[in-house]
């Protein structure tokens, strides 16, 4: 060993403590941090926490809602609907601010002054009130769980909803949750002054398309087959007035169609040759006047690379119209591409056979039109109605979101003009409505419902082959606009011919009835005993007021003193109607002695259409009086009390 290394250094002295020492010191602040860390995450849980906690950790009976809050948190807390939240029983009480600062102590230094910053917002909010659950018994029937703020109690509003049949949601927009409470949610449309020759009613905003009785549209006829009371399809002349007066009002109040001109008859090298058997030609039609497409192919089933094609390629334009002269084995055949289903073929063929699907196909008879012929075919009605049948087999809903037209195929032997593809052809649809009713109307000048109707167990069932007073007015209120449009003759007799009816008793398979033998009344449904359906009567005065209107003095003199006895009778019935709540569908409280057959939200809103029309053509107050109480009701206004 060297000198330097045999020196000792003395026991005791500061160079012989400093590492035990340093180990001490250094353990001492390390406790020192760790409590400084405990206590911080300590007030940091019971004043961060504790006051955030989410609601879904509290028991319903001590939820505590600030007495003074937002509009939008006063909502929350006044809504309790649908809840489906789950508590802690172990929660009971909340801790204070002075508890917080009684157990702990907080060095007022940098470090904590955010800490003190939320003590002091604690001690600014307002008290709180207690929520609790309370049994609610409903009638002494049964019971529900609520909840009970000091006096007030808060009932569920899937319960409210259901008992008082009022609807209700949760809305977001704005930025903000918002609970929507409707008393009804029938629309009402703003009123316009009536004309005989205008928009009927609301039907502007009908889509008879798109009703779930809406079997399929007929491929002969061009209108729709109902399911309403049959469900092997019918021919149901209120529903086809209804189609052709809401294509006549929409026609009336939407913008114009855009059209695409597939073919006028003058050029033919639009057309593809699938075969060298096939071929296209233009030709003068004697009957026409004018140039059309002649197109020739062995005929035989519809199938790919046969006949002619035109290729399309188109998404926005689903109604497909055409003049046709076409004769047997014949088809066009339209090929969509959809989302659902890929490629689908519908066919519209020479046949009489009605709509059938089988596959990716779908086929209507059109049958074979041996003179010219206007066809309109809305092709997502088709699509959707063709896909959806089957028969004997229950109908599921299926919807083509994004359906693209590709090509049109003809096949047979025909001649074809004004091929084109539009977003709406309201008048021809209208049409085809019209003539319907023309071609099908009866030597009484009626157009009979062809099925058996069960009105009440305790009337007479209404044999197939009865007339609706209903399907009178609105047919003559299709036939009056027709004419107006055309001023063909044609429509104008039939619509006079369909007054014949309201001569003739119900009892005597007319639909005239009377109300303690003094006051006239035409029946929607004419029963044994009389129904006195409103809704239908008021239809019935329209086609009345709309036939007196368009006829000239001498022929519209009976339409005018039918609805002159008809405008009579509503205003001395029409109280009757009124509930005092709502309004009632018919009388047979009356005629047959029982409850009230009391009218859903959707039929108190036809009646105030109705009145709306009526109360501008007669200004007699009792109609206006009536229709502001019916309006009102639908806000849930009801009226006095004794």
């Amino acid at each position: 060993m060297n000198g330097e290394q045999m020196q000792q250094k003395p026991v005791g002295s500061s160079s012989s403590l400093r590492g035990p020492l340093r180990m001490r010191l250094n353990f001492r602040l390390w406790i020192r941090a760790c409590i400084l860390v405990v206590a911080s995450s300590t007030i940091f849980t019971f004043m961060v926490l504790l006051p955030c906690r989410s609601i879904n950790n509290l028991d319903v009976r001590d939820v505590q809602i600030p007495s003074q809050v937002l509009p939008e948190q006063q909502h929350t807390a006044n809504v309790l609907s649908n809840s489906n939240v789950e508590y802690d029983s172990s929660v009971r009480k909340k801790p204070r601010p002075n508890d917080l600062k009684k157990h702990l102590e907080i060095d007022k230094d940098s470090h904590t002054q955010h800490l003190e910053d939320l003590l002091a917002n604690i001690e600014q909010r307002p008290p709180l009130v207690r929520y609790k659950e309370i049994e609610c018994l409903i009638n002494d029937d049964y019971s529900i769980v609520g909840r009970r703020e000091g006096s007030e109690v808060y009932l569920p509003f899937s319960f409210v909803g259901k008992y008082f049949e009022v609807e209700g949601s949760i809305a977001s927009y704005d930025g903000y949750e918002r609970f929507e409470w409707h008393h009804s949610i029938a629309r009402i449309h703003k009123p316009v002054p009536y004309k005989h020759n205008g928009p009927f009613m609301s039907f502007a905003h009908y889509s008879v398309e798109n009703r779930d009785r809406v079997k399929y549209f007929s491929g002969t006829e061009g209108v729709p087959i109902s399911t309403q009371w049959d469900s092997q399809g019918y021919f149901y002349p209120i529903q086809i007035a209804q189609f052709g007066l809401s294509h006549y009002s929409k026609n009336l109040t939407e913008t114009a169609p855009h059209i695409l001109v597939v073919d006028d008859g003058e050029n033919r090298s639009k057309w593809t040759q699938e075969d060298s058997s096939s071929s296209t030609n233009i030709v003068y039609d004697s009957v026409r006047h004018t140039n059309v497409i002649e197109f020739k192919s062995p005929a035989g089933k519809p199938s790919y690379g046969h006949g002619v094609s035109v290729s399309i390629n188109e998404r926005s334009l689903p109604v497909l119209s055409f003049d046709l002269l076409m004769f047997r084995n014949s088809t066009i055949t339209v090929v969509m591409q959809t989302e659902e289903s890929g490629i689908v073929n519908l066919h519209y063929t020479s046949h009489i056979e009605e709509c059938t699907h089988r596959g990716s196909n779908v086929f209507y008879g059109i049958g074979p039109t041996f003179k010219w012929r206007t066809i309109t075919r809305d092709l997502i009605t088709d699509l959707r109605k063709g896909m959806n049948y089957k028969e004997k087999q229950p109908k599921t809903k299926r919807k083509s979101r994004t359906t693209k037209i590709l090509k049109i195929y003809l096949q047979g032997r025909g001649r074809i003009d004004n091929l084109t593809l539009s977003s709406s052809n309201h008048m021809n649809q209208f049409y085809d409505a019209a003539d319907w009713l023309v071609r099908h109307q009866d030597n009484n000048g009626g157009w009979p419902i062809m099925v058996n109707r069960v009105v009440d167990s305790d009337m007479e069932e209404l044999k197939a082959n009865w007339y609706s007073a209903m399907a009178q007015g609105q047919a003559i209120s299709t036939l009056v606009r027709a004419y107006e449009k055309t001023k063909e003759s044609r429509y104008l007799s039939s619509a006079m011919k369909g007054i014949k009816l309201y001569q003739v008793p119900s009892t005597e398979g007319g639909v005239q009835a009377r109300f303690m033998d003094k006051y006239q009344w035409y029946e929607e449904y004419p029963t044994n005993p009389s129904s006195f359906v409103l809704n239908g009567f008021i239809y019935s005065l329209i086609g009345l007021y709309d036939l007196k209107s368009s006829a000239s003095q001498e022929n519209g003199r009976e339409a005018a003193h039918l609805f002159q006895e008809g405008i009579k009778s509503l205003k001395a019935l029409l109280p009757m109607f009124d509930t005092g709540s709502g309004s009632i569908y018919d009388l047979r409280h009356i005629t047959l002695g029982k409850a009230p057959n009391l009218a859903r939200w959707d039929y108190h809103a036809t009646h105030i259409t109705q009145l709306q029309l009526i109360a501008s053509i007669d200004p007699d107050p009792i109609f206006q009086r009536t229709l502001d109480r019916w309006i009102g009701y639908i806000k849930g206004k009801r009226a006095k009390h004794n």
